[in-house]
């Protein structure tokens, strides 16, 4: 795992390995490919295959060539996002056919194909449906361990129950995004 260093927005700074990501000169292709990011609502390419979709990444980024690395890439991709025993057989179908819950753990697997050093979830479940919810914070904890995870959420029972390390962010008029506190999950919740 890499340490994201959070800070306040006071320095201006967002550390990723002791460096910063906004310091001029700083090439931004560069951090997306450090960086995975899974938004609130899922969003996998509606013209794209469950395959194509996974693989978007890699071929914008010039990762991979060889179609059976690619294809091996794509499972790999799939099984961490526990959706492969469920799209094994139909890779090309289009995304769109999935549940909401089986689209955001492929948007997920889009993510860990280009094997970031971070991966940042906005919301991830937010527009699911509790058993869909339940997998993808299953998914967050076994991720956590290979994976620096970085989760916004405003449902402070999922915070508690999937984060090693929580940041309190103040929502006011004058102190919007101001953090507040920050320690480990147990110590902040109790």
């Amino acid at each position: 795992m890499h340490e994201v260093t959070p800070r306040a927005r006071v320095s201006g700074q967002v550390l990723l390995r002791g460096e910063d990501i906004y310091a001029p000169g700083t090439d931004p292709v560069l951090v997306r490919q450090r960086v995975g990011m899974v938004f609130q609502k899922p969003n996998p390419f509606p013209t794209m295959s469950i395959f194509d979709n996974v693989a978007a990444g890699l071929r914008l980024n010039g990762f991979l060539v060889r179609r059976s690395a690619l294809g091996d890439t794509v499972e790999r991709s799939l099984r961490q996002a526990a959706l492969w025993d469920e799209v094994k057989d139909k890779p090309n179908r289009p995304a769109t056919e999935l549940s909401g819950g089986q689209q955001q753990r492929l948007c997920i697997a889009r993510a860990l194909a280009i094997e970031p050093e971070v991966i940042l979830m906005d919301e991830p479940c937010s527009a699911l449906d509790p058993v869909a919810t339940l997998k993808i914070e299953d998914l967050m904890r076994e991720l956590a361990r290979e994976y620096t995870i970085v989760i916004v959420t405003h449902n402070m029972q999922q915070a508690a129950r999937v984060s090693d390390h929580t940041a309190v962010m103040m929502m006011a008029e004058d102190r919007a995004g101001e953090m507040i506190e920050f320690g480990p999950t147990r110590e902040v919740f109790t």
